[in-house]
């Protein structure tokens, strides 16, 4: 038996293969999720009539129009308009090869990459205030569980060209948001971006990169390092299938994603002309809460910051907790297990009689590991203090 003209056991196997477990595959299921891989190739990100299209006829069915060669006005009458569809039929048809979607999953079976679609329970539920410009599927490698964490997630975006400021400001806002209960979403770019995924990465958070590409090859090159990290802790996502590169046109678009999965987006810096501005007008469109980081009032690199705020399309942000405040913060039993391990670790030390790690983790009711594992990050944060007799909060007197 055929589907599209292929093999069916083959394209059955590969989709099984990048489908996640616990996810009952049927015939039709395995034609749906073929059909969706095939069309995150055939039409670019956020073209509309591809979109509508499949809202009307399924991603099977469209795609079998396609390959039979439908009329334009026979595609979907009264919901695409017949010269809408017949441009979009021009753009397709040179890109309709059943066969390159073998190769695409092949690849992504060869880089350990899963296939999202909408009908996920992990499916980002913010994609869908971009109506038909929603991504078709996507294309993600690293932990499932961060998929799931985009529903509790803020966006941390700025300038490539990033400053000492910048960068500083970007650190305290990660790793403040990360200790507060939400994932960080940016784009991996050089700059702001590959600060906001450090920081959440260093605090032991969720965080999401959304690359302009196939998640095969990791842009940019610099970064290879922080996305291998990313994909081990984290999650690295694209709605363009494996080989797919980067474009400025698919920058703009991969802008749309971060803004629509998030639930604020937050430009820490930006000059007059930033990409970052892109993802917060995209942000303002799907109705998200837009917040700014102001700069010296001089700097150029914090010049598209001052014109969001000026503007009234930002609300001045300064701090995590501002940053939180975009969203109505967090409930506790939400946050993230760091603070309250911390919260109980810090109950359990004294600032004058040091305590052993073993004495510790009796107090607080954690284990040896997880205790010495925080000891060692407040140590570096400066909350506490190492001494021959053991631990103390910081400010202790010196031992004797």
């Amino acid at each position: 038996m055929t589907l599209f003209g292929l093999k069916e056991a083959e394209v059955a196997q590969l989709v099984r293969s990048v489908t996640r477990e616990g996810v009952e595959l049927d015939r039709d299921e395995i034609e749906t999720r073929f059909a969706r891989a095939a069309w995150s190739g055939i039409a670019e990100p956020g073209d509309g009539t591809a979109g509508l299209l499949i809202g009307a006829l399924g991603a099977a069915g469209a795609l079998a129009a396609l390959v039979e060669k439908r009329p334009a006005d026979e595609l979907a009458p009264g919901i695409v308009p017949t010269d809408d569809a017949q441009q979009a039929i021009d753009r397709w048809m040179p890109r309709l090869a059943p066969a390159m979607v073998l190769q695409w999953l092949r690849q992504a079976v060869r880089y350990g990459v899963r296939l999202a679609i909408p009908s996920d329970e992990l499916w980002p539920s913010g994609f869908a205030d971009l109506r038909e410009h929603a991504p078709l599927a996507l294309w993600t490698r690293g932990r499932d569980e961060a998929l799931g964490a985009l529903g509790r997630s803020i966006a941390l975006v700025g300038a490539r060209a990033a400053t000492g400021y910048g960068e500083h400001v970007t650190m305290e806002a990660s790793a403040g948001l990360v200790d507060r209960g939400f994932a960080i979403v940016s784009g991996a770019a050089y700059g702001i971006d590959g600060m906001a995924h450090r920081a959440a990465l260093a605090s032991r958070g969720h965080t999401i990169a959304f690359l302009a590409g196939g998640v095969d090859r990791f842009y940019p090159s610099g970064h290879d390092a922080l996305l291998t990290r990313i994909v081990e802790h984290g999650l690295v996502a694209s709605e363009l299938p494996c080989g797919s590169a980067p474009t400025r046109w698919r920058f703009l678009q991969r802008n749309r994603l971060i803004a629509a999965a998030s639930l604020a987006t937050v430009v820490v810096e930006a000059g007059w002309r930033s990409g970052a501005l892109n993802t917060a007008n995209h942000a303002g469109d799907a109705g998200r809460p837009v917040g700014a980081v102001p700069g010296p009032v001089r700097s150029a690199a914090s010049a598209g910051c001052h014109k969001l705020i000026r503007d009234g399309k930002a609300v001045l942000v300064a701090t995590a907790d501002d940053m939180a405040e975009l969203v109505g913060g967090i409930e506790p039993e939400e946050a993230h297990p760091y603070v309250r391990e911390n919260t109980r670790l810090l109950d359990a030390l004294s600032t004058r009689v040091p305590r052993t790690p073993d004495d510790i983790a009796a107090r607080s009711g954690l284990s040896v590991a997880q205790a010495q594992s925080e000891l060692a990050r407040l140590e570096v944060e400066g909350a506490v203090r190492a001494g021959e007799r053991g631990w103390t909060k910081r400010g202790a007197a010196r031992e004797p």
